[in-house]
């Protein structure tokens, strides 16, 4: 083997690191495809590519990614990542024993492709950017990462760009092809169509924005922000959804007494009748129905240290318009997608918030915005095709 030096010094390098414990579920009868995803972004595309391959081709999915995610498919058995060191990776290819294994973004783990290797797994790199050893794994590990694309049998880049990198990063040429970025699974959220009607009915022609996932540090750019557009337009309402739920009741607080405004709340089963200026929802349901209502959303987090709390996509399935801070956290993969298609409208600091808000009562404005997002949120699924195509043609043949 070309990378049987770096191999040698990364086992070594890595041979104190703690195993795994995990209780594995009995393996199922037929074909099984492990399919790996490094983080929360990565994740949500996979699970979009386990359904087709479950749904459309009958195989079993194991799916390794650092957080249990949602899974609605019976057939997606989810287990934590192993360490990459011999140990683990052989003890998960001996109870699992995949027919491929399918890796996302660019991350390699030496350790199990030496061991899936050895054993003839084919192994694949999908929705491919920019190759990588695992991260907190980074060393001088002398032809590792180039023997290592080597040995892929499809590496599918997610365009010219990366197909470039990884090219000159060792991946063979005639193994790989531009597949484009696999689409994410449906972002839309279910809401119950006759409380959409009621509520929609009690609003009528009222404009409407909401402010999902809002933290406490964020409630005073939203306040000052509704104050100002309110000049704009008086009947607005908005929609309040803090990300504690025990602020609901100081919220309405402030601002019945220091605003004056009138305030409705859902956990005491109050509707946003004409003379209510703000109504404040329970911060863990029917963001399904806010979406659908509000044509503007403006999703928390994003001015704070941690980032914003909601996926983006729930909205642009939706068809709101997305305000949002300069900071993805755990969403700052799906973040990128839609500002690569100028699809939402960032703010710096929280005195911008208002001047975007104001900006989007325009309803060309947020229309034109909210159908951008939504071409983005509903783009990829010809890519995940072509994978699934690449990875069943690799289990035809092996």
């Amino acid at each position: 083997m070309a990378y049987s030096l770096g191999l040698t010094l990364y086992n070594l390098a890595n041979r104190a690191a703690a195993a795994t414990a995990m209780d594995r579920p009995p393996r199922p009868a037929g074909k099984l495809v492990w399919l790996h995803a490094p983080g929360p972004d990565s994740a949500a595309q996979m699970i979009g590519l386990a359904a087709k391959l479950e749904e459309e081709h009958s195989l079993n999915i194991l799916l390794t990614c650092p957080v249990q995610p949602s899974i609605r498919h019976p057939g997606v058995i989810w287990q934590p990542a192993p360490m990459d060191t011999s140990a683990d990776s052989r003890a998960m290819l001996d109870h699992w024993k995949p027919d491929l294994v399918a890796f996302s973004e660019g991350e390699l783990r030496p350790a199990l492709l030496h061991e899936a290797h050895e054993r003839r797994i084919p192994v694949a790199l999908v929705d491919a950017r920019s190759p990588a050893i695992l991260r907190g794994r980074e060393g001088w590990w002398p032809g590792l990462q180039r023997g290592l694309l080597g040995s892929f049998s499809a590496v599918l880049a997610v365009d010219q760009a990366a197909a470039r990198a990884l090219r000159r990063a060792g991946a063979n040429a005639k193994n790989l092809q531009v597949t484009g970025r696999m689409e994410y699974p449906s972002a839309v959220l279910p809401c119950k169509e006759a409380e959409r009607a009621k509520i929609a009915h009690i609003v009528h022609t009222r404009p409407v924005w909401f402010a999902a996932g809002l933290p406490e540090g964020e409630e005073a750019a939203v306040i000052a922000a509704h104050r100002s557009a309110m000049k704009l337009a008086h009947r607005l309402l908005l929609i309040v959804s803090p990300q504690d739920p025990d602020r609901v009741a100081a919220l309405a607080e402030q601002m019945e007494q220091a605003e004056g405004w009138t305030v409705a709340c859902r956990t005491k089963q109050e509707e946003p009748d004409a003379d209510v200026q703000v109504l404040i929802a329970g911060p863990d349901a029917d963001f399904g129905l806010w979406y659908r209502l509000a044509p503007i959303t403006y999703i928390g987090g994003g001015l704070t240290e941690v980032g914003i709390s909601r996926d983006p996509m729930e909205a642009a399935a939706l068809g709101s318009a997305i305000i949002h801070g300069p900071r993805g956290g755990q969403f700052g993969a799906a973040l990128g997608r839609l500002a690569a298609g100028s699809a939402t409208s960032l703010i710096a600091d929280e005195s911008s918030l208002a001047i975007s808000l104001g900006e989007l009562l325009s309803p060309d404005r947020a229309a034109r915005l909210a159908q951008m997002a939504w071409a983005v949120e509903s783009d990829g699924a010809e890519a995940t095709d072509k994978t699934v195509a690449a990875l069943c043609k690799i289990l035809d043949t092996d």
